[in-house]
């Protein structure tokens, strides 16, 4: 799987998407749609919006396809969230994690996500353990 991740800023944050891990649960265009509109190219204008009101709905991201950093922050590698972890199974798709998670694959490789990770349920994920949109091809129900 190619790694491409692209970037668009309003001069105070920083959006953060990475197509290839992205589920298309259309949450971002649906809450902020001056801001995500895949319609049209680029795809995301966060000059459009307040820097609050992004950083609210990238949050929701159940992928983990969008992230965000404040500009002024840059200089850190690695962006934490400070809450409790929340395990939500969403209707027909994936396992809901909120928070920081560490998760191990079988080589042992450690990725670390944070906000919203989405673990795929119903095992046709071509990412395992993350969800890459398959529940809906494969019509899966629970």
């Amino acid at each position: 799987m190619k790694d491409i991740t692209k970037k668009y800023t309003n001069g105070e944050v920083t959006i953060v998407w990475k197509p290839d891990i992205c589920i298309h649960s259309a949450i971002c265009f649906k809450g902020l749609g001056e801001v995500f509109h895949p319609q049209e190219l680029p795809w995301i204008t966060p000059e459009k919006s307040t820097t609050a009101k992004i950083v609210d709905q990238v949050k929701k991201c159940p992928s983990g396809a969008l992230s965000y950093y404040m500009n002024r922050d840059s200089d850190s590698s690695e962006i934490q969230v400070d809450a409790e972890t929340i395990v939500e199974p969403s209707p027909n798709g994936p396992l809901l994690i909120y928070g920081n998670v560490s998760v191990k694959n079988l080589e042992g490789v450690i990725t670390k996500k944070n906000n919203v990770t989405a673990f795929c349920r119903c095992g046709a994920s071509a990412n395992k353990p993350f969800c890459d949109g398959s529940h809906k091809k494969v019509g899966f129900v629970g």
